[in-house]
């Protein structure tokens, strides 16, 4: 409202001025007289008149606003979207105050990269120093380990930050709209968990196979993948798997939650073959009560698999004849046993 108010104020005296320069020396020096007149006049100044004090909420709640469950940006009384001219004839006040609710929203979508998208943010440059200007990007985990794909993000310039297409689209329109989440969540959907790859594994193509007897090997993070497959398939597993060898497995049966019944079947029927310097098959204490866990000999982690490669084909072996005979394996019960007497 007042930069059209400006323009109409400014027009007539421009047109007066040319008016008067047709004139004598006597309106020559009236123009001149009014163009320093001019020059001193802060349009700013003019236009913070009467403006309230540029002092707004550093929360979402301050301004009384949230984002309901479709991502929009709605006010908490009135359920009504935002509104730019909360004050009549103040324009300068009220871009003030949009600015200020668009460093909140970007703190905000911050914190979705990091708690939604499970981003991390990186400080870049990566060996700045302590005076040095710094900024900072945000990646997944395995950005720079997945050897299949790695999906770039660049937003354009302006008031824009990371995760943001367009600031504005986030305040009138909607967070799908106007920040990349969408990009990030369709990306590692495409991807997908080892979990979750696990479980469409096995619902589409293990749990219709004909083997009567089914043998898992997991390394590292595959062991966290079959105790999530084993809660979301507890009895299916149970039915069709006659033996789990684990290497060095980063499982936690407690923060994994798995439930006693898991706990039972995985002590009885896998085996965790663990990092250590000591020889082979020989047992190694553990604090969790979930399977038993032998060296796997080597201290080597990415080693384990390999070096424990008879001992696991044995359990395997020693696996099936205890469930033809309805018997468990030697390996097996000698471990429990071990643990029994430990504890």
């Amino acid at each position: 409202m007042s930069i059209s108010l400006s323009s109409l104020i400014l027009c007539p005296v421009w047109i007066s001025m040319a008016q008067i320069q047709q004139g004598g020396p006597d309106e020559k020096e009236k123009t001149t007289a009014l163009k320093d007149l001019l020059s001193r006049i802060d349009l700013d100044e003019l236009m913070k008149k009467d403006e309230p004090p540029l002092d707004f909420p550093d929360t979402l709640e301050g301004f009384e606003y949230a984002f309901n469950e479709k991502g929009q940006l709605r006010h908490i009384k009135t359920g009504e979207p935002f509104v730019f001219n909360y004050r009549e004839d103040l324009h300068r006040w009220n871009q003030k105050r949009y600015e200020a609710l668009g460093e909140i929203i970007t703190k905000y979508v911050y914190e979705l990269l990091e708690k939604n998208c499970n981003l991390k943010k990186i400080s870049i440059p990566v060996d700045a120093t302590e005076s040095e200007p710094k900024s900072f990007i945000f990646m997944s985990e395995d950005a720079l380990t997945n050897p299949q794909k790695l999906m770039v993000l660049i937003h354009g310039s302006g008031v824009v930050r990371a995760g943001q297409w367009a600031r504005r689209l986030i305040i009138n329109e909607d967070l799908d709209s106007g920040t990349q989440i969408p990009f990030i969540k369709r990306a590692m959907d495409e991807n997908g968990s080892p979990e979750e790859h696990a479980l469409y594994v096995w619902d589409h193509f293990i749990a219709k196979s004909a083997a009567e007897n089914v043998y898992f090997v997991a390394h590292s993070y595959g062991g966290l993948a079959f105790v999530e497959l084993m809660i979301q398939r507890e009895a299916d597993v149970k039915s069709k798997v006659t033996a789990v060898a684990l290497t060095d497995s980063v499982h936690n049966v407690w923060h994994q939650e798995a439930g006693k019944t898991i706990r039972e079947w995985m002590r009885e029927n896998c085996c965790n073959w663990v990092s250590s310097s000591e020889p082979l098959d020989t047992s190694v204490e553990s604090m969790l009560p979930d399977c038993p866990r032998v060296s796997a000999g080597t201290d080597r982690h990415e080693l384990t698999s390999w070096k424990s490669f008879p001992s696991i084909f044995r359990f395997f072996a020693e696996a099936s004849e205890a469930k033809a005979s309805s018997l468990k394996p030697a390996m097996t019960r000698r471990s429990h046993r071990i643990k029994h007497e430990e504890l």
